[in-house]
């Protein structure tokens, strides 16, 4: 199952739905391409929506590190929602939970930008 990406904006905030599988290829260049793209426009806070992300490979835990590097240069901030059970594990295995921002609540994610 390929990634499909939905954006929407809440209060500001640039909200990126992914749904299917962050691997090697098509999946991480589109997610690249997705938040340089938004970076690249001035847009700032950018939270990912991981609910309906069902796999992530070593590519797209690289590619998730590389958005976050990237955002931190441009003074932007990426914050992870809604993490699988399975996404989490990865990143607490991968000791990246303590890298990123991680919320379980929408609002509160959005207010967590201000």
């Amino acid at each position: 199952m390929a990634l499909t990406i939905a954006s929407r904006e809440v209060n500001g905030v640039t909200v990126l739905d992914l749904s299917g599988r962050i691997t090697l290829g098509e999946g991480s260049v589109q997610l690249r391409d997705a938040i340089r793209g938004l970076i690249s426009k001035g847009q700032k806070n950018i939270l990912l929506n991981l609910a309906d992300v069902n796999y992530i490979d070593s590519s797209g835990l690289g590619e998730l590190v590389s958005a976050f590097t990237t955002a931190k240069n441009q003074q932007a901030d990426v914050k992870l929602l809604n993490l699988t059970k399975k996404v989490h594990d990865l990143l607490q295995l991968t000791k990246l939970y303590t890298v990123f921002d991680i919320k379980d609540d929408e609002a509160g994610a959005i207010a967590s930008f201000k």
